[in-house]
């Protein structure tokens, strides 16, 4: 029988075993990373589907996010190009366009949007956090028969770019999704 030979780290062959566990441990990955490493203009595309999409096909989006660091705050801009249906020549496209300003809260991971207000006023409550490697943004409203639309910009840093998913629910029920990929275009 084989005689096994046993692996015993120690001195400087222990750190990058330590680096390891640290970077994927959950206890690293609840750190969130500062607003600045968002800082900049983001460009990509994405595919929307919702539960038609399988008669009637996906739609892609042509996406941009510039985030800018504010006092101890930042700025949100975003432009969504939606193309969906009409013909080669004559495409049907629809641009939507947003921006929100966030200061910070007692939480430095939780941001409330300058202007939000209280949705049972017929207000937006809008807010951000961050966790992870990922910036996320909410806005959440209520109907006149007092449901809710809750929807969610995920935006998560990677080694490649920026990961996009973009979710829209309504009273519980997934109405809409967008997931894309961004690279950095600018400062």
């Amino acid at each position: 029988m084989p005689r096994l030979l046993r692996f015993r780290p120690t001195g400087l062959a222990l750190l990058p075993l330590l680096l390891l566990v640290a970077l994927v441990s959950p206890a690293g990955a609840q750190d969130a990373l500062s607003i600045r490493a968002f800082a900049g203009t983001w460009e990509g595309v994405g595919v929307a589907e919702n539960s038609d999409s399988l008669y009637f096909g996906v739609t892609t989006r042509d996406l941009n996010v510039r985030i800018t660091p504010r006092d101890s705050g930042f700025e949100v801009y975003w432009t969504t190009l939606i193309r969906s249906g009409g013909t080669p020549e004559e495409p049907d496209v629809r641009r939507r366009e947003a921006s929100l300003t966030f200061r910070p809260t007692d939480d430095s991971r939780v941001f409330e949007a300058v202007g939000s207000e209280n949705p049972l006023s017929g207000g937006v409550l809008s807010w951000a956090r961050l966790h992870g490697n990922t910036l996320s943004v909410y806005q959440m409203t209520l109907n006149d028969r007092g449901g809710y639309e809750l929807t969610s910009y995920d935006r998560a840093l990677t080694g490649a770019g920026m990961e996009f998913v973009f979710r829209r629910i309504r009273d519980g029920e997934p109405v809409r999704t967008v997931e894309g990929r961004m690279v950095k275009t600018g400062g």
